[in-house]
This record gives structure tokens, sequence and C-alpha cells, in this order.
């Protein structure tokens, strides 16, 4: 879930820097998003980096530790947790619109190989109950450490995963419907992957 991927992130940046300025803890949350904003345009492809996001996260790294300030921290907790985004999705399921029947080997793209990773399935789908553990875990920093209104972001986020993991199976069904009473002149502008597996 996307909601997992950004409180990791917010999770990152309360454990490298529990003190820092609310823009290092927003980043590390926006970064864990970021690689989702690809989900309508080859998704887990063209937004997720695995191995370049963490090759430059290597001198961000330095940079904000040799130059400590709020933006070259920012800058470096963003990339590290969109990094790690790119990666865990390698450990989840595949691209499929029900990934929960374990048909598609494709997770995430290694640009850097030029290749597909295949999925581990440890985390079995988008929107599975382990997601949203993981999700839960990956509160508990922000939640403890973070104070000021932002911590409420870490307890929105959980909610919206909460709810995403109770409507994900039952979103397919919706999306069959959809599709069948589409025109077709419209579905010419959704995403292949959305309508191939209905």
């Amino acid at each position: 879930m996307a909601t997992t991927h950004a409180l990791v992130g917010f999770a990152i940046a309360v454990l490298v820097a529990p003190d820092a300025a609310p823009a290092v803890l927003a980043a590390g949350f926006a970064g864990g998003a970021f690689p989702d904003l690809d989900l309508y345009a080859g998704h887990r492809k063209t937004l997720h980096f695995p191995v370049y996001y963490a090759l430059l996260a290597l001198p961000l790294g330095l940079l904000a530790a040799f130059a400590p300030g709020t933006w070259t921290l920012a800058a470096a907790v963003f990339v590290v947790a969109a990094a790690v985004h790119s990666a865990m999705d390698a450990f989840g399921g595949g691209l499929e619109l029900r990934p929960w029947e374990g048909t598609s080997d494709r997770a995430v793209y290694d640009h850097f190989n030029g290749r597909w990773l295949p999925p581990k399935r440890w985390v079995r789908y988008d929107g599975a109950p382990e997601d949203l553990g993981l999700a839960a875990v990956a509160a508990v920093p922000p939640i403890l450490a973070v104070s000021g209104g932002l911590e409420l972001l870490a307890f929105g986020a959980l909610a919206v995963s909460a709810v995403y993991v109770l409507v994900r199976k039952p979103m397919v069904a919706v999306a069959e419907w959809l599709v069948a009473r589409t025109p077709p002149t419209v579905l010419d502008y959704v995403p292949e992957r959305f309508v191939q597996d209905l």
C-alpha cells in the first residue's frame, strides 16, 4: 500500500533524525509515497528505481552528514525512503489486478539490470492483512516520537490503510462492473493493466 510505504519513510525520518524539522519528517513520508505516483503510467517502472535511488542516497547522505541542514537532510531522507519503497515492492505481490492469485512474475522494474524483479510475496499483496501489520509497525516511531500535529499524519495514514484492507478485494468486483459498462472509446484511455485481467 502507498500508505505503508509512506509510513516506512516517515519512520526512517524519525529514526535517522528524531529531532528534525517538520520538513525532514514530511520528506520521509513523501519520499515513501513518491514512487507510487506512477500508478496510472507504467506502475512500478516509471518512478520505481530500486538501484538508482539507493545509489543517489549515498552522496545525499554524505552531503547531509558533512553539511547538515534541514534541506540536505530532507533530500537524503526523501531519496532513502523512495529507495526503500522501490526495494520493498519486490517483497510483495505482482502487478496483476488480483495479486492474491499470484499469477504475475513482475514486482518492480530494475532499470540498472534492465529486467523485472519477480515478486517474493512475503506480503502477499497490497492491502493484505500483513500489509496493514507492517503499516502499524511503521507507524509506531512517528506516533511515539513526533508531536505538533505531524503524528496525526501517521494516524491518518494508518486509518486509510485499515479501510483499504477492508475494500481491497471488493474493489476488483467494482472495477469489473465499471469496465463492463464503460464505452470502448473511454476504455482506450484506461491503462491496460487495469482492464487486461477483467
